[in-house]
């Protein structure tokens, strides 16, 4: 569907061209990605307006004409994406068309921007499975050292690394991580679908209220994650993933730049705590929540997944400490809220993913002689057992609060 699909095509959506003398640059924040603002807008972000600035004006008769002002100034040297080039634009004496209401530009971006962080949360997840496929591949084959209960491999000199603890404890992570984020980023992209789609307007709602609470989680915890992913692959390939030629640096400096674009994933903390739990009462994390607990309370007595149920109903109490923490805490003194926000963000990121597991966990009980339940069984174990329980590291930071954060002054640091 393309991008800018929800907004409705109108007439007057491209109107007369604005002349060089009628906008200027907003000197206040100097990025390649910001729109123009007009002449005696409002000051801040009030003040943003859309436009099109096109590389060639047309004539009336719809042919091109001549070539309009805009031009690059200089192509930007980055760590990674070199596939994709970045440049200064330069808009001196260019002609362009507002688009849209002059001034309402950043709403109509932020169309653009929660697909675009939703589409970055995949790109994150993305570099991390490839880099992982390309470590387990190389661990199967690479020879060195003994298992420590035996021989694994006594025919051979040594044994594959993939036979040492630590070794299967990172990709294990990589793994348990990524199949429990792509659950995630498909749950996620189902809301989409039934929001666009769903004939029952309550269906509607509550798909749009669940697509915002999660947006910021899935864009800022598959890229976090992306990026660790990628360079937990890159040791396992030891000097040789620090060589161009084995390719797994690529994803190193590939993966960093998700964590950035779209907006930064600390701001997706703060847009997560600022913005979207207190939205129409707490309505979207309140559901949540009430879904996660129905799940737990379903599945109680189910002895298969007692392991999957106790461990997600720990991270869940956790999730709503930390929820109410915030709801206590946070009014008085807004710092707290600043202060914890990214470990929140990952707390409750946790939590989502291992509600996902114990699906994925439920699904696979069902068929448990198949190859794939095997496998989703022994990672979601793996996941509840090795990586769900941080959650309560996560709390302990949110609750420690912000004072000892803010107390050092500016020039100590």
């Amino acid at each position: 569907m393309p991008i800018f699909s929800s907004i409705e095509p109108q007439e007057t959506a491209l109107r007369a061209p604005i002349e060089p003398s009628a906008f200027s640059r907003n000197l206040g924040t100097m990025n390649s990605e910001m729109p123009f603002t007009l002449s005696g807008a409002p000051a801040g972000t009030k003040g943003i307006s859309l436009f099109v600035c096109p590389k060639f004006m047309a004539n009336d008769d719809g042919s091109l004409g001549a070539r309009n002002a805009l031009s690059c100034g200089k192509i930007e040297e980055k760590m990674g994406i070199h596939g994709n080039s970045t440049c200064v634009m330069n808009f001196d004496g260019a002609t362009a068309f507002l688009v849209g209401e002059a001034n309402k530009g950043l709403a109509a971006m932020f169309v653009m921007m929660n697909e675009a962080r939703l589409a970055v949360g995949i790109q994150g997840l993305a570099v991390g499975e490839v880099a992982m496929q390309n470590a387990a591949a190389y661990a199967r084959d690479r020879l060195q050292g003994r298992s420590l209960s035996g021989p694994k491999a006594p025919d051979k000199a040594a044994d594959p690394i993939i036979v040492h603890p630590d070794v299967r404890r990172t990709l294990l992570t990589v793994k348990a991580l990524t199949e429990g984020g792509r659950a995630l980023a498909l749950a996620t992209a189902l809301q989409a679908d039934l929001h666009r789609r769903s004939p029952d307007a309550g269906q509607r709602q509550a798909s749009d209220d669940r697509l915002g609470l999660l947006t910021p989680i899935v864009k800022a915890i598959l890229t976090d994650y992306g990026f660790q992913h990628a360079v937990n692959a890159q040791q396992m390939l030891g000097g040789h993933g620090y060589i161009a030629e084995w390719g797994m640096e690529q994803f190193v400096r590939d993966a960093r730049i998700t964590m950035i674009y779209e907006g930064a994933n600390g701001v997706q903390a703060l847009d997560l705590v600022g913005r979207k739990l207190p939205k129409d009462g707490g309505r979207a994390m309140m559901a949540f929540l009430a879904e996660v607990n129905g799940f737990l309370k379903a599945n109680e007595t189910d002895e298969g997944l007692k392991p999957f149920v106790a461990a997600l109903k720990t991270a869940t109490g956790h999730l709503q400490q930390g929820t109410m923490w915030f709801m206590q805490n946070a009014l008085a003194k807004p710092d707290n809220a600043g202060a914890g926000s990214t470990d929140y963000l990952h707390l409750f990121g946790l939590t989502a993913i291992g509600y996902m597991w114990a699906q994925m966990a439920k699904a696979a009980l069902a068929k448990p002689e198949t190859a794939i339940a095997k496998s989703k069984l022994v990672t979601g174990r793996f996941f509840i057992e090795r990586l769900l329980p941080e959650t309560a590291l996560r709390l302990a930071r949110i609750t420690a609060g912000a004072e000892t954060m803010m107390a050092l002054p500016a020039e100590m640091f």
